[in-house]
């Protein structure tokens, strides 16, 4: 829900002095066939008409007295929550911030509001307990898969022939597989797993391009590498290579013979000062219904149910690892004519876009 469906939503159940009348509508009813029960029976004990009226008068003043009174403090009660709410980032320090109000119903409501809350919170913890130890469990579980990966790499370097390239090809897969799952593990903790330092964009890049090598030998991709030797960014290398990566398994995937790979600098001595790396290939592309949703989680596209090697999670996660780390990750795509992924990497490390 927006903002202003929200504040819609509030102005129709605000605690307003009319909805106040119409919640007591029963108990004013009878307040009034009490006074007019109360004027009978003056008539009945011989007052005249002064009189009836001056007691029906004096009740209805006490109980006008009463009825407004409730209301007032109410309103300010419910007045200060509500905005408290809408000022809270957490609803967890609501119960902190707000004290227990002091007529009954008021109460009731703030003790199982303090109750659900607690119940939420311990809720939280060991769900957070929970993620941390399957985190923990991927991370060694990678650590011991990485082991006969390695083992078999070496087996396969005294290797020849076109044979070997295809099992070099399927483990370079394998591993590629199981960082997926080191990074998905990583990505939905709390904990900054990344450190930003100062390092060579064309590192990272070949990085990126090394790892999967066997691929693009495989599938007759070129690599056309324009990126200056001395440029450099702010960013974790190694997370940077992953999603590199994820372009580049993707152009190879899907038709690619060349992939160029350039960089240069935007809105230079400005805030918003940033380098910008493209990743621009002449596959396939993407149909123009599927660019808005690539980035979405699950998502495999009519090229990846054609083609049937995709799983949907690699350009999220470089969405997810792109944002932790400040980096903008965007993609433009004809359909026919290629895919350009473009990473940009701003400069002054204060600004997050």
């Amino acid at each position: 829900m927006d903002g202003n469906a929200r504040k819609e939503n509030h102005a129709e159940r605000a605690f307003t002095l009319k909805a106040y009348l119409a919640d007591c509508a029963p108990a004013l009813g009878l307040m009034a066939l009490g006074m007019a029960a109360l004027a009978l029976v003056c008539r009945l004990q011989g007052l005249g008409v002064e009189g009836s009226a001056l007691a029906c008068a004096i009740m209805a003043a006490a109980a006008a007295t009463g009825v407004a009174w409730d209301y007032l403090r109410k309103r300010q009660h419910y007045r200060d929550t509500r905005e408290l709410v809408d000022a809270l980032d957490k609803a967890r320090y609501y119960a902190a911030l707000t004290e227990e109000p002091d007529f009954l119903d008021g109460r009731l409501a703030h003790e199982t509001i303090v109750r659900l809350l607690a119940s939420a919170d311990t809720e939280l913890s060991e769900t957070r307990e929970q993620a941390r130890a399957y985190r923990e469990y991927v991370e060694l579980w990678v650590h011991e898969a990485k082991t006969p990966i390695a083992a078999a790499k070496l087996v396969l370097a005294d290797m020849h022939g076109p044979q070997a390239l295809k099992l070099a090809r399927e483990i370079e897969r394998v591993e590629g597989q199981v960082e997926q799952a080191l990074f998905f593990a990583r990505s939905s903790s709390l904990a900054n797993d990344y450190v930003i330092r100062d390092v060579i964009l064309k590192d990272v890049a070949a990085d990126a391009v090394k790892r999967n090598a066997h691929l693009l030998i495989e599938k007759g991709v070129s690599v056309n590498m324009r990126v200056p030797n001395d440029e450099h960014v702010l960013t974790d290398p190694t997370w940077t290579a992953f999603v590199l990566s994820q372009a580049v398994v993707n152009a190879a995937k899907y038709g690619t013979r060349t992939l160029r790979i350039s960089a240069w600098t935007e809105e230079a001595q400005t805030p918003r000062a940033r380098t910008v790396l493209e990743l621009a290939d002449d596959g396939c592309g993407i149909p123009a219904a599927d660019v808005p949703r690539v980035f979405d989680r699950g998502f495999t596209g009519e090229n990846g149910r054609a083609f049937g090697q995709a799983t949907g999670m690699g350009l999220h996660l470089a969405a997810v690892l792109c944002e932790r780390m400040g980096l903008g990750l965007a993609i433009a795509s004809e359909e026919g004519k290629g895919t350009r992924v473009m990473v940009s990497f701003p400069h002054d490390r204060r600004r997050l876009s």
